[in-house]
C-alpha cells in the first residue's frame, strides 16, 4: 500500500507517493488537483494507494527536498526507489539521470549504456518520468545536442519549454566531465552546447522563412 502525501510550500504544491521510506512517485504543480493527478498517473495500475493528510518524517523530508530542487538547490538530493513500483531498467535509467548536475546535460545514448538498455527505451522512461524534479529529464538530450522532445512530446511548445529550463541552468562551464552514476561513469556536457545548437537552428529557420 502506497501512501500519497501532498503539501503546499511557497505557492507550489509538492507531492510524494511512497512506501517504507522508498519513493514510487513525486510531482509538483501550481494546484492541488494538478499534483494529485501527476502522482496518481505515475503510480502503477496494480499498486494500491491512499491519500493521507497526516505527514510522516520521511514525507516531510522528501517534500522539503522537492522544494529545494525546484529552487535549483541540489545539495540535499537523496532518495531510494520503491522496487515494486519502478523496476529495471527504468530504475537504473532514473537513478543515472538524477545524477546529471545543474549546468550540464547528457544524451539518451549515454544513459542507455549505464542502464544496459536502448536509447529508445530511455526516451520512453524520460517521457513518463515518475519522479520529477528528482530526475531533471530536461537535461537529457540527443547525441548531437538537439532538444529531441520533452514530456513525451516533440511539438514546438514542448521544445521551447525544455529550452527555457536549460537557459535558466547556464553556469558557464566549458568542458565535459565524467560523473559517478548508478555504479558507472556518465559523461555530461555543459548546457551551453545545447543552447548554442538550438539558437543556430532557430536562426536558420528564420532565414529559411525569409527566403520562402
Amino acid at each position: 500500500m502506497l501512501t500519497v502525501f501532498i503539501k503546499e510550500l511557497d505557492r507550489t504544491w509538492f507531492g510524494v507517493a511512497y512506501t517504507e521510506n522508498k519513493i514510487a512517485a513525486t510531482a509538483l504543480s501550481t494546484t492541488k488537483e494538478g499534483v494529485i493527478k501527476s502522482l496518481t498517473r505515475s503510480i502503477p495500475s496494480h499498486a494500491e494507494y491512499r491519500i493521507r493528510n497526516e505527514s510522516s518524517g520521511f514525507a516531510e523530508k522528501i517534500i522539503l527536498m522537492l522544494r529545494e530542487l525546484n529552487l535549483g538547490n541540489e545539495d540535499f538530493k537523496s532518495f531510494s526507489l520503491a522496487g515494486e513500483c519502478i523496476s529495471e531498467p527504468a530504475a537504473s535509467v532514473l537513478k543515472a539521470a538524477a545524477s546529471v548536475p545543474i549546468g550540464y546535460v547528457t544524451s539518451y545514448g549515454n544513459l542507455a549504456k549505464i542502464a544496459g538498455t536502448s536509447p529508445r527505451a530511455v526516451g520512453r522512461i524520460m517521457a513518463k518520468n515518475p519522479i520529477y524534479p528528482i530526475v531533471p529529464c530536461h537535461r537529457i538530450v540527443g547525441s548531437n545536442f538537439s532538444l529531441v522532445g520533452y514530456g513525451g512530446r516533440k511539438t514546438s511548445q514542448a521544445l521551447q519549454a525544455k529550452l527555457a529550463k536549460l537557459l535558466k541552468e547556464r553556469r558557464g562551464f566549458n568542458s565535459k566531465k565524467k560523473i559517478s552514476a548508478d555504479g558507472g561513469q556518465l559523461t555530461v556536457y555543459p548546457v551551453e552546447r545545447v543552447i548554442s545548437k538550438a539558437e543556430k537552428e532557430l536562426l536558420n529557420s528564420h532565414q529559411q522563412k525569409k527566403l520562402n
